[in-house]
Order: structure tokens, then C-alpha cells, then sequence
């Protein structure tokens, strides 16, 4: 029997939490539902879920806080939920750590599609099969593996969130290669993934703060284009 992925919920609105269970509970995901942010990391201990839905207006402890402790210490892949509409709270969510961002009210199709398309992309080391050839590209002082999800930098792993380690390695896979945003959000991200091209900009400052310019190396932005991986 296949173990089913689990989804974290977090709303202090258990109505919400209880229909978007509901929902994911049809498509056969297991859920556990927690309504304020200090019972998050007790949650993840005993629960290890594949996946958080991370409202952000819970009472005490708010869901950008809950973001930054969840992020010092795992790289599950996090969705926010919130009324914010602003552009300005959706790069606050992202630079924080989340990898995506659905806005309230939110369609049922819309939200499952979501989460199934961050599940896709985040497969951990225990889900890769022996068989299949590591993906994993080389430089001096880092290694970026996408079959295990882990990155070295300078001798030391680096954590970061699925969608970060994604970028990344895309980039450093085409060395040279010059890539637009719209390219970028599009083989990230997905075509299910409803956003702009900040986003992309969001996670290669992320990137840049843990992995420094190289000697030989270094993420290099093409003006008025998007990015490219530039090896000296």
C-alpha cells in the first residue's frame, strides 16, 4: 500500500482548515489541521508532513513568523493562504521562504492543483529510485544535487526550499545560457502557477545572499532579460 502524502494545515478559522481538509482529503492526501503558529513545529515533529498550508493571520505567533522558524530548521515545502492581496505581502511571503502563494477566497481546484504541483517538484532522496542517473551538476566549491535535494557550498550543505534548490540548479545545468523570467517561472514554476516574474527575481536574491560570487562562477543578471549561470 502507497502511504499517502501528508499536508500540514494551519488556520485559526477551522471552518476553512476543515473544508480545505476536505478537500484534499478526496484527493487522498492525509491531514492534520493546527489553528495557531506555536503548535506548528510540534506538528512537524510528529506529524512530518510533505507539505504546509500556512495561513497568515493566526492569533500570537503570525504565519511570516511561523515561515521564518519553519525555514531555520526544514525545507518543507510551504504554501501561504491570505486575504493580503498586495504585491508587497506576496514578496515578504516569498523571501521568507514559502514557495508559493494562494490568495482568500480561493478556488478548490485552484488550491489542490497548486499543491500537487509543488509536491511534483519536491521529491526527496527516499522517493528517487536507485536506478535513475543522479542529476547533479559540479563547480568549484559547490555541488548542486537535484536527485537528493542537497546543495554544498564551499565544503558545507546549504538548506534551502525545494523551489530555490530548482532554480538553481536549472541555471547551473545551462551554463552560459541566458534565460528570461518568463522562461524561468515557467520551468520552475509550472504553467498551473499563477504569478508574475517578481517571483523570479525574489528567489535569485535568496540565492544570491547563500551562494556568494564565485572566482570562476557566479549568477549573473542580464539586463532588461532575466538571468543566466556565468562560467568563467
Amino acid at each position: 500500500m502507497v502511504n499517502r502524502q501528508k499536508i500540514l494545515i494551519v488556520d485559526d478559522d477551522n471552518n476553512i482548515a476543515e473544508l480545505i481538509s476536505l478537500y484534499l482529503t478526496k484527493e487522498c492526501f492525509e491531514t492534520l489541521i493546527v489553528n495557531d503558529g506555536e503548535s506548528v513545529m510540534g506538528a512537524i515533529s510528529s506529524f512530518s508532513p510533505n507539505l504546509i498550508l500556512l495561513d497568515l493571520m493566526l492569533p500570537g505567533m503570525d504565519g511570516y513568523q511561523v515561515c521564518r522558524e519553519v525555514r531555520m530548521k526544514y525545507s518543507i515545502p510551504i504554501i501561504m493562504l491570505s486575504a493580503k492581496g498586495e504585491v508587497f505581502d506576496k514578496v515578504l511571503g516569498l523571501e521568507l521562504g514559502a514557495d508559493d502563494y494562494i490568495e482568500k477566497p480561493f478556488d478548490s481546484k485552484e488550491l489542490v492543483a497548486r499543491v500537487k504541483a509543488v509536491l511534483r517538484r519536491y521529491k526527496p532522496a527516499a522517493a528517487a529510485s536507485q536506478s535513475s542517473r543522479e542529476k547533479c551538476v559540479e563547480y568549484q566549491d559547490l555541488t548542486v544535487n537535484l536527485t537528493n535535494y542537497s546543495v554544498t557550498y564551499l565544503g558545507s550543505k546549504v538548506e534551502m526550499p525545494p523551489k530555490e534548490l530548482e532554480l538553481l540548479y536549472f541555471l547551473a545545468a545551462s551554463p552560459n545560457h541566458v534565460f528570461t523570467r518568463e522562461q524561468l517561472l515557467d520551468q520552475i514554476w509550472g504553467y498551473e502557477y499563477i504569478g508574475d516574474t517578481r517571483t523570479v527575481d525574489v528567489h535569485i536574491k535568496r540565492l544570491r545572499e547563500k551562494i556568494k560570487d564565485h572566482a570562476n562562477w557566479k549568477i549573473s543578471t542580464i539586463w532588461g532579460i532575466g538571468y543566466k549561470f556565468e562560467v568563467r
